[in-house]
């Protein structure tokens, strides 16, 4: 009887200990991943993404762990040698390989979108674009991944992708439910925030306004995320990135003064330019500067074939010079921006990603934990703007000459953008965040992007554990139960008085 005891107690034992170890055991993880490549007018990223495949609402839990700056130009660069195009992307896609498990590379999906810089190649020189776009679709169906498309984006569509990742990393898509659902919707929070992108070659505005008319259809995009419907204000303006507008304003300068070069018979001329530190010097190739869509328009007979431009290192006129390029003279809305373009009044708060914050964060204005003032902001960058060339040359050594020499520029741009061409004011100018990272994602259009593709994937049933709750629960119970009685009884037998253990033996 003792053996017998002994043995189904051990049994009991063991039935606890393995189903407890098999319904308990951590779970497979069912991660998705997903690459995007931005390809830019400057360069080309590409970022890898990883999310659960089972859903939130609907949408993916999407979340950055991976990016690489392809080395040189953006693939609109190579347009003199666009079978190059896609092979300067070899390196990246192997860092891709090296990041996603080789077991799913072919189910994913990797995706490129092209910006301003391919859209105005297009503008230029179709049958380049489409040869650049070919090499690179060539180049990304040879990886292992999923090749789902090349595409050159309208820039709606990078505006409200960006607008898309500001508020997804800063939480405003989270759902709740219950008595907090009734809570948040007592709260007069503003939901959403607005998200302002500056590249290259264009610059995008983008949020959700209680004020948006239908006088202009064509700036209004419809979303669904998280299981709410989203409606946004969003514009691109091409040639307004901070290169091409620095490619405008100069072209502006030559027509400004090409009375006075007319009748001179140089082969060069010289152009002072106060939104270059005194001291700089730059030489422009007339004709290599007029082939740009942006400035093609304002091309003007010169009798010399190359500019030289001298800085004078002038805020004030740099500014007086930089809001010529935008026109506020007609607006056949309620309200405008510039050069006639919709614009509902600003709400919310603003996050400022891509340029905006890397010129920002040069100019030591992103690291107080609050925006600071508008004024600033404007001192900081006129002091800097009246530095020698060749002090600030000296002081920033490791940065390349081009972009260092551009900074200047690109503060005072992005000062006249907001306040000339958005209408921030010093009373909402701290509603601008300028972000470079949240979180470990990177501000941009990609993660939007990605978040909204995967809308198209379908949600996977979640692993479970082998037994269901109530078969787990009750496999213990019968096993506790078996143990319990075999321990009793083993008690009992010896513990009872000796007429009935007689009896039993």
């Amino acid at each position: 009887i003792l053996l017998i005891l002994g043995f189904l107690s051990a049994l009991a034992v063991i039935a606890l200990i393995a189903v407890a170890v098999t319904q308990n055991k951590p779970l497979p993880k069912n991660i998705k991943y997903g690459i995007v490549l931005d390809a830019g007018s400057s360069h080309t990223n590409l970022y890898v993404y990883e999310w659960p495949a089972e859903k939130e609402n609907d949408t993916g839990v999407v979340k950055q762990v991976e990016v690489c700056k392809v080395e040189g130009p953006g693939i609109s660069g190579y347009s003199h040698a666009t079978e190059e195009a896609g092979p300067s992307l070899a390196q990246c896609l192997q860092q891709a390989k090296e990041v996603i498990p080789s077991a799913q590379h072919k189910e994913t999906p990797i995706y490129l979108g092209a910006t301003a810089g391919m859209r105005l190649l297009r503008l230029q020189n179709k049958s380049a674009a489409d040869k650049v776009l070919s090499s690179v679709e060539n180049t990304l169906r040879s990886a292992p991944f999923n090749f789902q498309g090349a595409r050159i984006i309208t820039g709606q569509e990078e505006g409200a992708y960006g607008w898309i990742t500001i508020n997804y990393l800063l939480g405003n898509f989270k759902q709740v439910s219950g008595w907090k659902k009734l809570l948040h919707s007592l709260t007069s929070l503003s939901e959403t925030s607005g998200a302002l992108d500056l590249g290259g070659a264009s610059t995008q505005i983008t949020f959700v306004s209680k004020d948006l008319s239908l006088e202009s259809p064509e700036n209004q995009l419809y979303f669904r995320l998280y299981g709410k419907d989203y409606q946004v204000y969003t514009h691109s303006f091409l040639c307004y990135g901070k290169d091409q507008a620095l490619q405008q304003k100069l072209a502006r300068d030559l027509q400004a003064t090409w009375i006075d070069f007319y009748f001179q018979t140089v082969e060069s001329s010289s152009l002072l330019d106060p939104c270059f530190h005194q001291g700089y010097q730059r030489t422009i190739n007339i004709s290599d500067f007029f082939k740009n869509p942006c400035t093609s328009d304002k091309k003007k007979e010169l009798p010399f074939s190359q500019l030289y431009i001298e800085g004078e290192g002038d805020y004030q006129k740099c500014r007086e010079n930089i809001q010529t390029l935008f026109n506020k003279t007609n607006c056949p809305y309620s309200s405008c921006s510039f050069n006639g373009i919709y614009l509902p009044p600003l709400q919310g708060d603003f996050g400022a990603f891509s340029a905006f914050y890397f010129v920002m964060d040069f100019l030591n204005l992103t690291s107080e934990p609050k925006p600071l003032a508008l004024n600033k902001v404007t001192s900081t960058i006129e002091s800097f703007c009246a530095r020698p060339w060749q002090e600030v040359k000296t002081a920033y050594h490791r940065i390349k000459e081009k972009y260092l020499s551009e900074y200047c520029f690109s503060g005072t741009y992005i000062l006249s953008l907001l306040e000339n061409g958005y209408e921030f004011t010093e009373n909402n100018w701290q509603m601008i965040h300028f972000l470079g990272k949240i979180g470990s994602s990177d501000a941009g259009w990609t993660l939007g992007y990605m978040l909204n593709l995967t809308n198209m994937i379908p949600a996977e049933e979640p692993a479970e554990p082998p037994l269901s709750h109530g078969s787990y629960v009750g496999l213990m119970v019968l096993c506790s139960l078996v143990l319990v009685s075999m321990l009793l009884f083993a008690w009992l037998l010896f513990h009872k008085p000796k007429c009935l253990q007689k009896g039993i033996v």
